[in-house]
């Protein structure tokens, strides 16, 4: 019989999903913002910066504290006090007196209740998922994401110009009363492991999560092997993926476009595959299988193509298989970690995986303009043969690093692939 997403699950999605395109909205609105005030890519990255370092440095000791809390309290303190974010620089736009600095600290306080919310969402998901099925739950995830990144740039870059910023903040405060609404509505089980006992023996919980990394070791090998993989893709696509197509195109805005719609489209693609599906027997296969043929596929051909064509492939063919990557992952952790202390190592690894981003982000760049760049444009023996598979010009180099990034993530998978505790988990869950 094929099992079905019940409808706590359905609401609490789609609430979180509302949500996030609100907050996506005035993520673009604030970039547009702060790159008219600067014009400066450097204050651009920043807001990034500011919003990913409290994230990972918060993510990896405040586990605890959410297993012993309630997740829904979690839930709506972390959106409230990101909603007062929000309403604060919109009456700073109002007054005229919005400055980049405001716009750092709300960042970080954001990126701070981020860290509290993500893992409190990643352990109420799977408190709802009644039926086992993460693997359908986390393929709904990856459509709502996927699809937002296609339409939240679309919207937020069309209200800006017509109506300005200040629109965009105050319909981002209606997603989250709708965010609110939904999580008053859903009733999801709290604290499974609170108990009187609790203070007695507080501090051996408190070593439970360590504890349980000792015994299952392939649940720490499945986090830094996805770090690995998360570290090159975001050398390339997060990185340098909009300066190759703009260089190599002719700085040609609706192939811009088309390619990053392509990726947001085959992403989109993915999910409703992954959430159609059935469970799967093998989820360290649909993992690191997956993230095989991204990198293959999609950074081979990213690398080597020359038109439209070939990136919008390409694009495809990198985004297609990441939900399928998420609902493996997500797939193993909710049947092999107990629910006492998920919200530890769900924040253990959010902490860990998204520790080397800002690594590849910083480092992408400095390679794109001062060693392939340059190296590319030399005369050497090895520039001259790899001129012959990605061309010559501006933005070959850029072309090189996909051709690299492909060869290492691939290989970087076929290392977790083989990885015999990460293999044990299978047979354990």
């Amino acid at each position: 019989m094929k099992s079905k997403i019940n409808t706590d699950y359905k609401i609490f999605w789609l609430g979180q999903a509302v949500s996030q395109l609100g907050s996506s909205m005035t993520s673009l609105a604030l970039t547009f913002w702060s790159y008219q005030q600067t014009n400066s890519a450097m204050a651009v990255s920043f807001m990034s910066f500011c919003n990913y370092l409290p994230y990972i440095l918060v993510s990896i000791f405040w586990g605890a504290f959410i297993d012993r809390s309630s997740k829904k309290k979690i839930l709506i303190i972390s959106d409230t006090i990101a909603a007062v974010c929000t309403i604060s620089i919109l009456f700073s736009l109002f007054r005229g007196s919005l400055a980049l600095t405001q716009i750092y600290v709300v960042n970080a306080v954001i990126g701070f209740m981020n860290a509290f919310q993500s893992p409190a969402a990643a352990v109420v998901t799977g408190q709802l998922i009644t039926d086992g099925n993460y693997e359908k739950a986390s393929g709904l995830n990856s459509f709502s994401s996927n699809l937002i990144m296609v339409t939240a740039p679309v919207l937020s870059g069309t209200l800006v110009g017509f109506f300005g910023v200040r629109l965009v903040l105050a319909l981002d405060l209606l997603t989250f009363t709708f965010c609110m609404i939904t999580l008053f509505l859903v009733k999801p089980r709290e604290n499974p492991g609170r108990s009187k006992a609790h203070h007695t023996h507080a501090g051996r919980k408190n070593r439970e999560h360590i504890e349980f990394l000792k015994k299952e070791p392939g649940i720490l090998y499945l986090m830094l092997s996805l770090a690995l993989i998360n570290f090159f893709s975001r050398l390339t696509y997060e990185n340098i993926l909009n300066p190759m197509i703009l260089a190599r195109s002719g700085g040609n805005a609706g192939v811009f476009g088309l390619v990053n719609s392509m990726m947001g489209a085959g992403g989109i693609i993915g999910g409703i595959i992954v959430a159609s599906g059935k469970k799967t027997k093998s989820p360290y296969k649909m993992i690191y299988l997956s993230a095989g043929i991204s990198f293959l596929l999609g950074d081979f051909t990213m690398g080597a193509g020359r038109n439209v064509f070939a990136w919008s492939a390409a694009g495809i063919f990198a985004s297609l298989p990441i939900p399928f990557i998420m609902a493996g992952q997500n797939a193993l952790l909710y049947r092999t970690v107990p629910e006492n202390i998920q919200g530890r190592i769900f924040a253990i690894r959010n902490g860990i995986q998204y520790s080397t981003v800002p690594i590849g982000l910083l480092l992408g760049g400095y390679l794109a303009d001062y060693v392939f760049e340059p190296f590319m444009a030399s005369d050497y023996t090895a520039a001259v043969f790899l001129q012959n598979i990605v061309g010559k010009g501006a933005g070959s180099g850029m072309a090189v690093m996909f051709l690299c990034t492909g060869l290492l993530g691939a290989l970087s998978s076929v290392l977790g692939y083989k990885n015999r505790s990460v293999r044990n988990l299978t047979s354990s869950t």
